[in-house]
């Protein structure tokens, strides 16, 4: 024994050289004498401890090896279970059970004690290894050891981690026929299990019966029922149980106090939690626990959510002017509540506090703006964050940069987003299955697809992982480019196949995706099928979408509201109201309630068959619901109102949107603006106009339309003057039906204010379609002006041959041109003395002036020397 410890010692002094260690004690192994063998047994847990310490996994396979190799069987079998025991307390739980397997099937009749069983089964909890914590018991009751209290907490917590809650009971209860009484411990575990899977009341059951087996309730069992009542948002039985606590002297801590706020917050009573919170901090009069960081936390990250920012703003001052409570996390809160409010100047000032605070931001602080700049399209900015990032030592990870790629991807810079990929990969930062998903996504709604089968390859190559989200991009793909079949070959492969599925898509994906993608069980899920019933409904095939709606069921994909909406929607679309209803009714007895989108496809489907009585009944019932009208619901109303002349009802849904705070968009008024104008009540129109544009804002879009439907109501004055006001502001005048007023203007034997439109949009150097001059290069002839129809001819001519020569240059140029300013397209001057729309006296001046016999020579209207074509001509 002696000599035993004296080894133990050496080999503790050479803890720091494991390797002399372990030197020392084979050497002690090898002696031939039995006396050094029990020696070396006995400091086995020693040199075990030292092993494990310094991860020399060789020589602890090969200590295993040693001791079995010892003729002393008895010493043999406790030095493996002292090992195990070590194995055990080092987070070593798959070789300690394996080594305690082992002795228990080569010393069958050396048992362990309790206190082993009790070391292993903690072990396996940690590690979460429920499949071992049932061996071992079974182990216990074959060897007949009796278990302690202790034991049957590691048992019931085990159980409870798994949610087995009713297995712990029966554990629970077993307890006294096996001579245990549950403790404090054991009614905590149970409770808090209870609690986990969403039964506190069975919790608080359990906690009424602890003073039945003589256990006293602790602020830790009430603390946990009254948390989770709290997260269900029971805050009146939360209370009651904060009160009987009180009644069994038990004072409420910070923890309850903080699970009564942070359930408040989540359910948005932010100003209830806040008086609470006030309590608190009064708590020399009140004798309540003072707030801690938990609750400043708390109660910044409820402000934030409901949009309070003065009072966040207030309560984070005096966070940060307060050392103890100053934290990464508040300034985090903080920074997320700024960012969700769109308040980013603010942030970016809260980040260099926090460097002066001596706080300096995580990588997640940064992500948290650069999330926020990148979903509103602000990529400069986000660069920005990304230059200062990096200048303050933090390395952007794949969040940072899957942000920054998505916010390249959602503005259409797919090219920007391809060079980012590659720039993580040489930063060392791989991307992931979901990064490369994002991109995946915007090269097929993109069309670019032999890149999407590239980067398909890649993500296979680097072992990324093809999962259902991108077998999911690749069917939307297909759906959008109307490759149906293709899509529907892929769906049916994938119920077999899983990913491999990927493969039908042609010669290109030939071994693309590997065996093993098979085991990642790449199944169909209802996004899969939406998304193939949206294709193929959308082209009609109604007959192949039902069939494949039914192949779904069969394959226990229940149907949510979503599958039933496109039917519905596009039943709709084409008129097919009954068939809507059909699949409504059915979709109600599923158990699929309606939701906005199947409310806003049936006032489609109602308005197309001018049923507009029953459109207010469905929007009644949306009340009755308490679902709110959207823009699309309401702009879908007052159209089809609009067409079925019931232009005072549609205005008066115009009004509720504004009172509901739901913002009427262009379209809003478009229907309204077109349906006075035909009524005809053009007062009432010029006065949906200007609010309009109070609203929306200066939009071309809506002058246009203003324009047009005057125009197409003879209401040549007020057309004019608005036409007026839309050249002052330069707005372009692609929508506007210039050419028709002129036109009409000259019929009405207004060729003075026809005239001086055309002034004005040269004057303003508007390119515009060159035959909008005939018509009145053709009225001045009449009238003898043969002076100022010259001008104009020779300006249509300067017009057309610039066309011309725009068109020589770049073909696209001349379009470009004509589409910045005009409707119409352009036309070569050859082009316009052929038109019919103007007559033989403007004929005659174009002529003229060709010839060069009009004002201007006729050099001025040849095309001008263009270098760079001629060079390249010369090159040629």
């Amino acid at each position: 024994m002696e000599q035993s410890g004296t080894l133990a010692k050496a080999l503790l002094k050479n803890m720091n050289n494991p390797r002399l260690a372990w030197r020392l004690y084979k050497r002690i192994f090898s002696s031939p004498s039995q006396e050094s063998h029990a020696t070396s047994l006995s400091a086995a847990p020693t040199i075990a401890r030292i092993l494990v310490k310094a991860q020399m996994q060789q020589e602890i396979d090969e200590l295993h090896s040693l001791i079995l190799s010892s003729s002393l069987p008895n010493a043999k079998a406790s030095s493996f279970l002292s090992v195990v025991s070590i194995f055990a307390k080092s987070n070593h739980i798959d070789k300690a059970f394996s080594q305690f397997q082992f002795v228990r099937s080569q010393f069958p009749k050396k048992g362990p004690g309790i206190y082993l069983y009790n070391v292993l089964l903690e072990g396996c909890i940690k590690e979460r290894r429920v499949d071992f914590v049932s061996w071992l018991y079974k182990d216990m009751v074959i060897s007949r050891i009796a278990p302690q209290t202790y034991t049957f907490n590691l048992l019931i917590r085990a159980l409870c981690d798994s949610s087995c809650v009713d297995a712990a009971r029966e554990l629970f209860d077993e307890m006294p026929e096996k001579g245990c009484n549950p403790n404090e411990f054991t009614f905590g575990i149970l409770v808090r299990g209870y609690c986990k899977v969403g039964l506190p009341d069975k919790g608080l059951q359990l906690l009424n019966s602890m003073e039945s087996f003589g256990v006293l309730p602790n602020k830790v069992v009430y603390n946990t029922i009254v948390s989770s009542f709290c997260k269900e948002g029971r805050n009146d039985d939360s209370e009651k149980l904060v009160e009987k606590m009180r009644g069994n002297g038990l004072v409420p801590d910070i923890v309850t106090f903080n699970a009564r706020i942070s359930a408040l917050c989540k359910e948005g009573k932010v100003l209830d939690a806040s008086r609470i919170f006030r309590d608190m901090e009064l708590d020399e009069y009140l004798g309540l626990p003072r707030p801690n960081s938990i609750t400043y936390n708390l109660m910044l990250k409820g402000f934030c959510k409901v949009g309070m920012l003065e009072e966040a703003k207030t309560l984070f001052e005096s966070i940060r002017g307060n050392d103890d409570l100053s934290s990464l996390q508040s300034y985090n809160i903080w920074l997320q509540g700024l960012v969700r409010h769109g308040k980013f100047i603010e942030a970016e000032t809260v980040l260099k506090q926090m460097i002066d605070k001596g706080i300096w931001p995580s990588i997640y602080s940064y992500n948290i703006l650069m999330d926020g700049l990148c979903k509103l399209g602000m990529l400069s900015d986000a660069n920005a964050i990304v230059g200062l990032m990096k200048r303050n030592g933090v390395s952007p990870d794949s969040v940072t940069y899957g942000c920054l790629l998505h916010g390249y991807c959602s503005v259409g810079k797919v090219d920007a987003a391809k060079s980012l990929l590659q720039e993580m990969m040489r930063n060392k930062c791989m991307p992931n299955a979901y990064t490369c998903n994002i991109l995946l996504h915007s090269l097929w709604k993109m069309g670019r697809m032999s890149e999407a089968e590239e980067l398909l390859r890649k993500m296979n190559e680097k072992g990324y992982g093809l999962d259902t989200v991108t077998c999911n991009i690749i069917v939307d793909g297909l759906c959008g480019s109307g490759e149906l079949d293709k899509a529907i070959e892929i769906v049916k492969g994938m119920r077999v196949h899983g990913s491999a599925a990927l493969g039908n898509l042609g010669n290109s994906y030939v071994g693309l995706v590997d065996d093993s993608m098979i085991e990642n069980n790449c199944l169909p899920d209802l996004i899969t099928y939406s998304t193939l019933l949206n294709g193929l409904c959308k082209a009609g095939r109604f007959a192949e979408a039902k069939k494949l709606f039914a192949e779904m069921m069969g394959e226990k994909l229940q149907p949510d509201s979503v599958a039933y909406n496109i039917f519905i929607h596009h039943f709709c679309k084409q008129g097919k109201v009954s068939s809507a209803f059909c699949v409504l009714k059915d979709m109600e007895k599923k158990g699929c309630h309606k939701s906005l989108e199947t409310y806003n496809s049936l006032i489609l489907g109602l308005g197309i068959q001018n049923q507009i009585f029953e459109i207010h009944g469905l929007m009644d019932e949306m009340k009755e619901k308490g679902i709110s009208p959207n823009i699309c619901t309401y702009n879908t109303a007052i159209k089809y109102l609009c067409e079925g002349g019931k232009v005072e009802d549609a205005t008066n849904l115009l009004d509720e949107m504004m009172q509901k705070n739901v913002t009427p968009n262009v379209f809003s008024f478009k229907y309204l603006i077109g349906a006075f104008c035909k009524v005809p009540d053009f007062d009432m129109a010029q006065e949906v106009f200007e609010t309009a544009v109070s609203i929306c804002g200066q939009k071309e879009v809506l002058y246009s339309l203003m324009f047009n439907e005057l125009l197409a109501a003879g209401q040549l004055l007020k057309a004019t003057e608005l036409l007026e006001t839309v050249l002052d502001r330069g707005f372009e005048l692609g929508e506007f039906l210039y050419k028709d007023l002129i036109e009409s203007l000259c019929k009405k034997d207004e060729l003075e204010v026809a005239s001086g439109i055309l002034h004005r949009m040269i004057d303003k150097g508007y390119g515009f379609d060159p035959a909008a001059l005939m018509p009145v290069i053709d009225g001045l002839g009449k009238m003898g002006n043969k002076k100022e129809a010259n001008e104009f001819a020779e300006k249509m001519m300067e017009m057309a041959s610039v066309g011309e020569v725009a068109n020589k240059v770049d073909p696209n140029a001349r379009d470009l041109q004509q589409k910045k300013h005009n409707k119409y397209g352009g036309n070569s001057w050859q082009n316009i003395l052929h038109r019919d729309d103007g007559s033989g006296i403007a004929l005659k001046s174009l002529t003229r002036v060709k010839k060069g016999r009009g004002q201007g020579d006729i050099s001025s209207f040849q095309p001008p020397r263009v270098d760079y074509l001629d060079y390249w001509e010369d090159d040629e």
